[in-house]
């Protein structure tokens, strides 16, 4: 078992995959490292790749948004993503890919021990609820593994491209939010 310094400085010197030979940085993750609630996305876009930071964009910015709809910020919740460092043209990580960097994922789970976790996205969804997590029909449901609640939302980048998932994904932080009071 590392601690959080070990798996960091491990995360950050990583050549596990192709990715790290075109990354500008790792995005290893960010937030309070004792969070009930924890988000996860898919990999870092261009602005993550550059600032080393996840959800800084724009799709950043409208998590911050959906965040504050709840009444929280992000310095409340930690944010990771699956893969570390940013795919080409922001395609979806590959299998390999997601499988060299899904220990690091797993470390940071354990050492935060969070009660909720919130994928935000199809990818993230499919690799940490089940391989066949159908976002559309299931987003907003929560399923219990071991002392975690999982559950899903759209991608804030899916909603910049199809603002009509913007109502479904409020309810979604609203579903998030009356799971956390009850905690």
């Amino acid at each position: 078992m590392k601690t959080w310094e070990e798996l960091e400085k491990s995360c950050l010197n990583c050549t596990d995959c192709l990715l790290s030979e075109t990354r500008t940085n790792v995005v290893f993750g960010s937030g309070d490292r004792n969070a009930k609630l924890m988000f996860i996305g898919e990999g870092p876009g261009e602005q993550e790749d550059l600032r080393g930071l996840p959800f800084v964009g724009r799709a950043g910015q409208l998590l911050d948004e959906m965040l504050a709809a709840i009444g929280m910020s992000r310095e409340q919740v930690y944010i990771a993503n699956i893969v570390k460092c940013r795919p080409p043209n922001n395609r979806d990580p590959l299998n390999l890919e997601q499988d060299a960097c899904i220990g690091y994922l797993r470390e940071q789970v354990r050492l935060i021990k969070p009660k909720i976790i919130a994928c935000l996205g199809r990818v993230a969804a499919m690799k940490i609820i089940r391989a066949d997590y159908k976002i559309t029909q299931e987003h907003g449901l929560f399923e219990k593994r071991g002392d975690i609640l999982l559950t899903a939302t759209y991608h804030p980048a899916y909603i910049l491209r199809d603002p009509r998932k913007k109502p479904d994904t409020f309810m979604d932080m609203c579903a998030i939010e009356d799971q956390l009071s009850l905690l």
